[in-house]
């Protein structure tokens, strides 16, 4: 029987001819990411035990992303661990405050993710690097301890999900309504502990910041892991980005390898969608919900806050005004820059938004935009939980960068496609 991508993968970490899913192993880490909130415990407990040894500092990528710049005191001192600990252990990939950035846009942009390769992050979107071919989960704070010292952790290799995905997208319909569709089919749980498989033609027309935004959402209906193959888009990223290891490998799944689920979507047929409150997977279609009125529009996170997406934002607000008090808040310093290049922030400026530093910022109800009581916020974020966004009586709606800023200038949920 053959392997899926993830299935090979395991296999090569784990020094293992072959693996199947539900076999225990032993894996080498090829990189870990570490950011302000779930880093600094991981120090601790590694400084509480006498541990000082760091695997590879070479593959050890760090930011401050979640509450930078810092929001209050408990968040300065959280900075203020991380950087102590990076710069006594001359760790060569650290990203300060002003070069720092929210870490899963960060990652990429910045040459870190190879195909092929095993990843691990202390957060829980690190799944969006299985857009460049390679298996990347979230874990928590201790295993992140035991990643940073020694480079290994064991792993149940999960079963894998196919998605295929046909057709061309439509105007006005992006990869953020394909991943909100795949969770409204299956629901929030649907993909628990598995690794989701995406292949089909409407791949090849995507950017790999239409596929990051794919991947990202994995762990919103549950899954362990998203995979993407890389292809000959993955290598023109890659082009004169990668630090370090300059090779990798790009794994195609067996013919024979075995799905524990498969599904067809027909890309052409999908229009804007929004998932409601409180669930990712309450996807309804624009033509459906279009009206319900906002208090704001927040377009940033590591789901949708990359050049791509305010390109598309800019695109619709440029000459208007925004109804509702709107945030843009880019990713990293790079897509900062670019966008200011380009004059999208003026764009911005001038419909009445508000530009931020970036930072993960009000996804996680952190600051730069925290709701109110009662309020409603359309978003490009990825969870749209009880209280995810702020007070436990606000609710978010996710979708697409052009629906948030088609919503923006209505100052309620507003199709897209009437901009474009």
């Amino acid at each position: 029987m053959g392997m899926t991508i993830t299935e090979k993968i395991f296999a090569r970490a784990a020094g293992k001819a072959s693996v199947k899913p539900g076999d225990l192993v032993n894996a080498k880490l090829d990189g870990v990411m570490c950011h302000d909130v779930t880093t600094p415990p991981s120090i601790s407990m590694l400084k509480e035990r006498g541990i000082d040894t760091i695997f590879d500092p070479e593959k050890l990528y760090i930011t401050p992303d979640h509450f930078q710049p810092a929001k209050d005191i408990k968040s300065a001192e959280l900075h203020k661990r991380l950087d102590k600990w990076a710069r006594e252990n001359n760790l060569p990939y650290y990203y300060p405050l002003g070069k720092a950035g929210v870490c899963h846009a960060l990652l990429p942009e910045q040459g870190h993710i190879r195909p092929g390769e095993l990843i691990v992050g202390g957060d829980s979107h690190t799944c969006t690097y299985g857009a460049f071919g390679c298996f990347s989960a979230g874990i928590g704070s201790t295993d992140l301890a035991a990643a940073i010292a020694i480079g290994e952790l064991w792993f149940k290799v999960p079963a894998s999900m196919r998605f295929t995905l046909n057709g061309s997208l439509p105007k006005g319909v992006y990869s953020k309504d394909v991943v909100l569709e795949v969770i409204r089919r299956i629901g929030t749980d649907g993909a628990l502990y598995k690794a989701i498989e995406y292949v089909g033609p409407a791949l090849k027309e995507m950017s790999m910041e239409a596929r990051m935004t794919i991947t990202n959402m994995a762990i919103e209906a549950g899954g362990k892991n998203a995979i993407i193959a890389a292809d000959e888009v993955t290598e023109e990223y890659l082009k004169g980005r990668l630090k370090g290891k300059q090779d990798y490998v790009m794994l195609e799944s067996d013919p024979d390898a075995e799905y524990v689920h498969e599904d067809t979507i027909d890309c052409s047929a999908l229009e804007p969608l929004v998932a409601f409150p409180h669930l990712p997977s309450n996807g309804r279609k624009i033509s459906e919900c279009a009206g319900e009125v906002m208090d704001q529009c927040y377009i940033g996170s590591c789901t949708n806050g990359r050049i791509e997406d305010y390109r598309i934002a800019a695109s619709i607000m440029k000459g208007r005004q925004v109804q509702i008090r709107t945030l843009i808040v880019p990713t990293t310093p790079t897509v900062w820059r670019q966008a200011n290049d380009e004059g999208l922030l003026n764009i911005f400026q001038s419909a009445g938004c508000v530009v931020s530093a970036p930072t993960c910022g009000a996804c996680l109800g952190g600051f730069m935009g925290v709701l109110g009581a009662g309020e409603k916020c359309v978003s490009t974020t990825n969870r749209n939980f009880v209280g995810r966004m702020g007070d436990p009586t606000s609710e978010a709606y996710l979708c697409n960068p052009a629906t948030a800023a088609a919503s923006a200038v209505e100052g309620k949920l507003a199709d897209p496609r009437n901009y474009l």
